[in-house]
């Protein structure tokens, strides 16, 4: 089951969150974070966003199985007048041991249908460039606009292509 969470339930499951990060980064995944991921700053950041989500800046939704925290998408929201029609998924992560199952779209999907319901008609992401992530974006109708090379690190401190992609969520 897929929920949008509060800010206080950001703030409530921290730890589960830090810990799927934290699996994330570990399994190899380029989310911004450097292997090997430290609990403690994985913590940390979970409950920095928990502001960002009572400020109005970014929505987080989270997957559960069997009352575990599996796997999370976000979607960041500018503050630039000119940009409010537009947001940017971020942070798509699944836990190794969920992995496979259609967790991933579905996590898209529901940031996608969130996005449509709140008037956001552009939605735009990036991914390291060749990962398993591009099969998902490409089979979920993303248009792929190009590669920024050696964009980021990986995990393991590689430096990666990033490849941008957007969908548009207007009617017609």
């Amino acid at each position: 089951m897929v929920t949008r969470l509060s800010e206080l339930q950001v703030h409530d499951l921290a730890e589960e969150l830090a810990e799927l990060l934290t699996d994330t980064v570990e399994s190899g995944a380029s989310i911004g974070f450097l292997a090997p991921m430290d609990a403690a700053a994985a913590l940390a950041w979970w409950r920095e966003r928990a502001a960002a989500v009572a400020a109005g800046q970014l929505g987080v939704w989270a997957a559960h199985e069997r009352d575990r925290l599996v796997g999370t998408v976000s979607l960041a929201f500018p503050d630039k007048p000119n940009s409010r029609h537009r947001a940017e998924v971020v942070k798509l992560m699944v836990h190794r041991d969920a992995r496979g199952r259609g967790l991933g779209r579905t996590l898209l999907t529901a940031a996608e249908e969130a996005a449509a319901a709140a008037g956001i008609t552009l939605l735009h992401l990036d991914t390291e460039t060749d990962s398993p992530a591009e099969r998902l974006y490409r089979s979920a109708g993303w248009t792929r606009v190009g590669v920024i090379p050696d964009y980021a690190a990986s995990p393991a401190g590689v430096l990666c292509g990033t490849t941008i992609y957007y969908k548009s969520l207007s009617a017609g």
